[in-house]
């Protein structure tokens, strides 16, 4: 359950959110994508109520403003590494127009592989299950920040990598969105990560609702 007075964050703002198995940080994000939406409360993405908004709204809103690493990654199978990366593109003609205005949308893609230790070629067309852990998830990375979304969500994207490969992995990241202007909410267990964020937040000490208790976890104001 998720009991949450309020919480802002800034354009720009590199945010670490920490909590154990269970505490409601993924529910979370889905509330910041309008995946879900509170019984109470309001949630505001880019200065728009999503509660206010058609769930074609919350879609077009997510697919041309958020970028989004899951803990699994999510790649499709069936595409190559080029198109996983440009897939978002094909669903938003503005995150389409940016990219084309940064050289092309294909050029993108490469820019982005090779900002992220994927300059290699031959990367482009290989599948998903040709490519280690550590290649998927910055496959994953490349599609979430291609056409400059405003907000990157990543949750648990470290989960599968061993510490030097996070501490690789999150220098990339927080370049590139850094280059991109795009805020970042990043979310996981692993507190070890978080010197390198603007600003850490523990979800258990913003969040009322009492630990372990089962029910809706969306029935309160977030």
């Amino acid at each position: 359950m998720l009991d949450i007075p309020a919480l802002e964050i800034a354009r720009g703002e590199r945010v670490f959110i920490h909590g154990p198995s269970g505490s409601g940080k993924s529910t979370l994000l889905s509330l910041f994508g309008g995946v879900l939406l509170p019984e109470q409360g309001e949630i505001a993405v880019l200065g728009r109520s999503l509660g206010g908004l058609s769930a074609s709204r919350r879609d077009a809103l997510r697919a041309d403003h958020l970028g989004f690493i899951f803990q699994q990654f999510n790649l499709i199978p069936y595409l190559d590494v080029q198109g996983n990366v440009t897939l978002p593109c094909r669903f938003s003609r503005l995150r389409q127009a940016r990219a084309r205005a940064r050289g092309g949308i294909e050029a993108e893609a490469q820019r982005l592989l090779q900002q992220l230790g994927l300059g290699d070629a031959a990367l482009a067309h290989r599948r998903p299950d040709e490519l280690s852990v550590g290649q998927q998830q910055r496959v994953a990375a490349a599609r979430a920040l291609i056409g400059a979304p405003e907000i990157l969500i990543a949750d648990e994207p470290t989960s599968a990598l061993d510490a030097d490969r996070k501490e690789a992995f999150l220098e990339l990241l927080l370049a590139e969105c850094t280059a991109l202007d795009t805020t970042l909410v990043f979310v996981s267990h692993d507190t070890a990560l978080a010197g390198v964020f603007d600003r850490a937040i523990a979800l258990a000490e913003i969040n009322r609702a009492p630990a372990g208790d089962s029910t809706d976890p969306l029935a309160e104001a977030v």
